[in-house]
């Protein structure tokens, strides 16, 4: 697949989630968007309000955790959550879903969280995408997930939080890709760190790719391509 290093870049939620991460990792982390082009900085939502204000005048948006990282929150405290992010700046929201409703089958459950996140979400302006934790699903269970955000309005399906058991792959990419056709867009996240795994979840059909290693593979990107 031929894409530039300025294409790659704009799919990149340059990404800072450690629980231990500092207000000077953020302002650093900002400066690295900015610097790259990144399509966001992905940060905890305490930090939303600094990231607002260290990225304003550029294109860089900001964009955080809901219900993060294990999605077992109530489904009032994943929108409330979500409200007040958007209200410190927030563009950009990431839910975690119930993963336990989903694998005991409540889909109703799950399927209204959801939408109750996202029209919370789009009347503010704001895009959402479903974290469903593929690892720790089965096939079955990830085509549902991804279809139960898509009816439920959300902007993106997301592979993973980074904080379980494994990350993105390349056949789940593929899987939700054809789970949700050209509907809505894949976010590939969780252990992608170098160029050539970037790639191969673009080609696997990733829109957007959540990783911490935002700079290394950039700086790989236009030593291979220019």
């Amino acid at each position: 697949m031929k894409i530039s290093a300025q294409e790659l870049a704009g799919m990149i939620d340059h990404t800072l989630l450690k629980p231990e991460a500092t207000p000077h990792e953020v302002e650093q982390l900002c400066k690295e968007a900015i610097e790259f082009n990144f399509a966001s900085v992905c940060i905890n939502p305490c930090y939303v309000g600094l990231a607002k204000a260290r990225l304003m005048g550029s294109a860089v948006k900001v964009c955080t955790v809901i219900g993060f990282p294990l999605g077992a929150a109530t489904t009032m405290s994943k929108v409330g959550e979500a409200k007040e992010a958007i209200a410190n700046g927030a563009q950009e929201v990431d839910m975690v879903i119930n993963i336990g409703r989903l694998k005991s089958r409540d889909y109703g459950y799950v399927e209204n969280e959801i939408r109750e996140v996202v029209q919370s979400a789009h009347s503010r302006e704001a895009i959402v995408k479903v974290i469903i934790e593929t690892c720790l699903l089965t096939d079955e269970e990830k085509e549902k997930a991804c279809l139960l955000s898509r009816n439920a309005g959300a902007d993106f399906v997301k592979t993973s939080t980074g904080f379980s058991k494994g990350g993105a792959t390349t056949a789940d990419v593929a899987l939700m890709r054809r789970t949700v056709v050209n509907k809505i867009g894949v976010k590939a996240s969780g252990g992608v760190r170098s160029y050539d795994e970037a790639i191969s979840m673009v080609e696997s059909g990733a829109t957007r790719i959540g990783t911490s290693s935002g700079v290394k593979i950039i700086l790989e990107a236009r030593q291979r391509i220019g």
